[in-house]
């Protein structure tokens, strides 16, 4: 439409990455102006965000485990969807607000890359939570594809790309060809089923209990998916279940990869069934094109070796793995007017 041309010229577009653990947002032209985490503190039993609806992001996130209790930090994001629609919406408007404030006085045309295995309600609740919040426009793109276009893959040719992208809540395990997705997986295991499987061995081995922040730490530290040429330790700090006493102990790398193995396991599978669903063709190209990793989970040590021994396929790190799906979403909207009508049908906006 022409209106929406001329808006477009006066307004901020941009692209988000709605994730469990953090949220980018992307602008055309200007490339990642805001990565913040996917948190938000409220009152405890109301959904007024505090500090005037500005506790969001890295604020919120420094309150997570340490509130006192009148006030909530909390994650409205699980497994890639939303699980609480007010905070959601909250914290998109928070965000909107702080990228448009800039320039502009026309509300912004939003991309928002979403699990590929949502359903219609989800997608729908994605799409209101982000008109209500500022949105003038909404569309949706699939996180795989944003992550096959942030990787710079040749998704548009008629040759397969594989990538294999593991977020906060969601494993996204897609092949493309033709601007489209041929087969995916998408399954509900991320970087925070790392954290669980950390925490859940740390109190079932010491009976020592830590918060999902100090999981993370660890994990980023000393977590591996495959053994390493010299194995790491670390002093982890908790609370003791049966003292009760703050404590500290000494944890090596091997006991956690062996903590890490059911959830590595789970992306493990997910790959292999993308694999056996994959037109013969397409398999055939990934003996030469191999398979790419992006989102934060890839970054765990070892998964690239424990994906490429399972399949006997080249695996190959994408660049920037954590801003994949935020940079393709960038993408997304520069070509929006070719690839709008054309790339994943299920995505159009809903009026």
């Amino acid at each position: 439409m022409l209106l929406d041309k001329i808006l477009g010229w006066f307004s901020m577009d941009m692209g988000i990455d709605l994730g469990t653990c953090n949220t980018l947002v992307c602008v055309r032209g200007e490339g990642i102006v805001l990565n913040e985490p996917s948190v938000v503190a409220v009152r405890k039993g109301t959904n007024i965000v505090l500090n005037n609806g500005e506790a969001v992001g890295l604020v919120a996130r420094e309150m997570l485990g340490k509130t006192p209790g009148s006030i909530s930090a909390i994650r409205p994001m699980r497994d890639g969807v939303i699980s609480d629609f007010e905070i959601t919406e909250a914290m998109l408007s928070y965000f909107i607000r702080k990228v448009h404030a800039r320039r502009g006085w026309v509300m912004p045309r939003v991309v928002i890359a979403v699990p590929s295995g949502i359903t219609a309600v989800e997608r729908r609740a994605v799409i209101d939570s982000a008109e209500r919040a500022g949105a003038r426009k909404v569309y949706l793109i699939d996180e795989p594809m944003a992550a096959g276009i942030g990787a710079g893959l040749p998704i548009t040719e008629p040759t397969a790309s594989m990538i294999v992208d593991i977020g906060g809540g969601t494993t996204e395990v897609a092949i493309m060809s033709l601007a489209d997705i041929s087969t995916c997986e998408s399954v509900r295991i991320g970087g925070d089923d790392f954290d669980e499987a950390i925490i859940n061995h740390l109190k079932r081995t010491y009976n020592l209990l830590i918060g999902e922040p100090r999981a993370e730490i660890v994990k980023i530290q000393i977590g591996s998916a495959c053994p390493l040429e010299e194995e790491l330790t670390m002093e982890v700090a908790g609370r003791d279940t049966i003292s009760g006493l703050p404590r500290k102990i000494v944890i090596t790398s091997e006991e956690i990869r062996e903590a890490l193995r059911e959830p590595t396991a789970g992306v493990i599978e997910a790959v292999m069934k993308t694999l056996e669903r994959a037109e013969p063709e397409l398999s055939a190209d990934l003996i030469d094109n191999g398979v790419h990793l992006a989102g934060g989970g890839s970054l765990l040590r070892g998964m690239d070796t424990v994906l490429s021994n399972s399949t006997g396929l080249k695996v190959v790190r994408a660049d920037d793995p954590l801003t994949c799906v935020a940079r393709g979403t960038s993408v997304y909207l520069d070509n929006l007017e070719i690839w709008k009508d054309t790339l994943d049908h299920k995505n159009q906006s809903w009026e």
